[in-house]
């Protein structure tokens, strides 16, 4: 085994749980990246395609959003 990795699997030991959830996230975002970074590019006409299939979504999330920050702006404005 590295040292590296033993150096890191002993602060493993000493962390929390909360500490160790972070470290679990920390270790799949760098997957994330990694796959990432072998994927190819989206062409205009893919990013196009997820544009439209996520624009009615966006849109109502959105609106959805808006009422309820209004609704939050006039019970502020009640004394």
């Amino acid at each position: 085994m590295s040292s590296i990795k033993e150096h890191v699997l002993k602060g493993l030991e000493s962390l929390s749980e909360t500490e160790l959830a972070q470290v679990a996230e920390f270790l799949a975002f760098l997957k994330f990246r990694a796959r990432l970074q072998t994927m190819p590019p989206l062409e205009e006409a893919q990013l196009a395609t997820l544009y439209r299939e996520f624009a009615e979504e966006d849109r109502k999330l959105a609106e959805e959003g808006i009422a309820e920050y209004a609704q939050g702006l006039c019970k502020e404005d009640v004394p």
